[in-house]
């Protein structure tokens, strides 16, 4: 059976018609959900960016031991597994972390690999000089030094839909499948880094939700890595500026469904729909100002942490389709291979959500975990959240057989040895200064416990109140990270004690 994974990057849930109602147009997300099967309780796993997409890549968990960073030597690579099962592999991608100096390893393991060149901050075009700018990248430059100019050096000649990027990823996507191929099954990942920041589009997008004339007194692409720069922001940001924001957002996710129809149109055309699977997913989702943040940091409110999983199963056919068990970016690992036929490695976080599809909740997972490196973990049971910051003044190491450009050890000695379960190539123990709360809210706040169904939008903490609820949350956090081999002080540090 062929396989289509499409990430589309930065989608949130509660943005999309298929899901709820919404102020932001999607009918061909929509369309496609109608048709396959939508999970209700998929969540991120490790985030951001790349470790995500390292346990979609490897099956591994990665946010116990390591920040954003390469593949590692033995690291699973799930092209590879693919291909040795006689499957032709292929990414189409404008995502260009990929190409970057600390995401090695992740395309090297395709066949075959098509870039779109110049999002964000890709080093594609000459710069332009910071006079020659036009106000609305002087806007981002006011709290971005530097993005602005990079981003619009790329961009500058764009005139049209056709030149940004949801275009020429989908529009390349769709080519790749006319294409002649071997006659054997394909496997193509399909990555759209929009819907990401900076939220530029053109028209007719950017006057649907908002007028376009905002531009030119407001940022597209507010600060959010830098908590101190967030805070300045909001301390001078007007609801016109946040509301212009919010519509910029929804015209590029509106924009790239556009686009994203060109795809399925290429499945009609092509007859593919009888032999190949389509999943449709996001790496997370991207908070837009709500609880006075933007992006994806910690704390990890279902904002952002609960995203969206559509999946297209030919021999397990679905008409809007509803799966309740809870699911995670890990499982998308294990799930394509089953698609495929190939056994799930031993050496693997990930479980299968395939037999979801079929009603078969035996092996459905009770929680998940999900969190980023150095700053705090979350828990979920589908009916209760917890999220459990950490004691930042507790040691933080960072487990690799490398030292990533992403990670600034101390400068104390530096261990090596077996760390992480299942790896026997010998890893570094790197003792690394905690990365700070990218979120000045998780600065010694206490942790947060919500329960879902009675307050889905996550507003009232209970931690203090319903303790039995707390220990409970906090057992399954603890047993969960046990089982992953998690390393005893990330435990002290998340106050959860080893053993007992």
């Amino acid at each position: 059976m062929n396989i289509i994974l499409v990430l589309i990057d930065s989608v949130n849930r509660n943005a999309l018609s298929a899901y709820c109602g919404s102020e932001f147009a999607t009918p061909n997300l929509e369309a496609f959900a109608k048709r396959a099967w939508r999970f209700d309780n998929h969540f991120v796993g490790s985030l951001p960016c790349m470790p995500a997409r390292r346990e979609i890549f490897a099956g591994f968990s990665g946010m116990q031991w390591r920040p954003w960073g390469p593949l590692e030597p033995f690291d699973l690579r799930l092209p590879k597994l693919l291909e040795e099962a006689g499957y032709t592999t292929a990414i189409v991608t404008d995502h260009y972390h990929y190409w970057e100096e600390s995401a090695n390893g992740y395309i090297q393991s395709f066949q075959g690999a098509e870039f779109i060149r110049g999002h964000e901050l890709d080093f594609w075009e000459p710069l332009v000089a910071v006079e020659d700018l036009p106000q609305w990248v002087k806007n981002i430059e006011r709290w971005r030094p530097g993005y602005g100019q990079r981003y619009f050096s790329n961009v500058k000649n764009f005139s049209d839909e056709k030149d940004f990027f949801p275009a020429k990823v989908m529009t390349a996507a769709s080519d790749w499948l006319r294409k002649p191929k071997a006659k054997r099954p394909f496997f193509l990942q399909v990555e759209s880094f929009d819907v990401h920041e900076p939220f530029d589009v053109p028209e007719p997008y950017a006057s649907m939700y908002g007028d376009a004339s905002g531009r030119d007194h407001f940022t597209l692409w507010p600060p959010y890595q830098d908590a101190a720069r967030q805070a300045e922001f909001f301390a001078q940001a007007t609801a016109e500026e946040l509301a212009y924001v919010r519509s910029q957002y929804g015209a590029k996710l509106t924009m790239t469904d556009k686009w994203f129809g060109r795809l399925l149109q290429t499945l009609d055309e092509e007859g593919l729909w009888n032999d190949t699977a389509v999943i449709v997913t996001t790496d997370h989702g991207h908070d837009l100002g709500e609880r006075g943040g933007y992006g994806k940091q910690f704390p990890h409110f279902d904002s952002h942490a609960n995203i969206p999983l559509m999946v297209w199963h030919p021999h397990l056919k679905s008409h809007e389709g509803r799966v309740e068990a809870l699911t995670s970016t890990i499982d998308i690992f294990a799930s394509v291979l089953e698609i495929a036929g190939v056994a799930r490695p031993d050496r693997s976080h990930s479980k299968s959500f395939v037999p979801l599809l079929a009603g078969d909740l035996s092996s459905a997972r009770d929680a998940v975990i999900y969190g980023t490196f150095g700053q705090g973990v979350c828990c979920t049971d589908g009916d209760w959240t917890l999220i459990q910051p950490p004691d930042r003044t507790k040691p933080l190491y960072a487990y690799s057989t490398m030292v990533p450009t992403t990670i600034d050890p101390k400068e104390t000695a530096i261990e090596h040895g077996l760390y992480i379960p299942g790896v026997e190539m010998p890893q570094w123990k790197l003792p690394i200064a905690s990365d700070g709360p990218q979120d000045r809210r998780a600065m010694d706040s206490e942790p947060f416990l919500y329960h879902r169904k009675s307050d889905p939008n996550q507003q009232h903490n209970v931690w203090n109140t319903i303790i039995e609820q707390r220990f409970r949350m906090e057992r399954i956090m603890k047993d969960m990270l046990i089982n992953y081999g998690a390393p005893a002080e990330l435990l002290t540090r998340l106050q959860l004690p080893f053993g007992g």
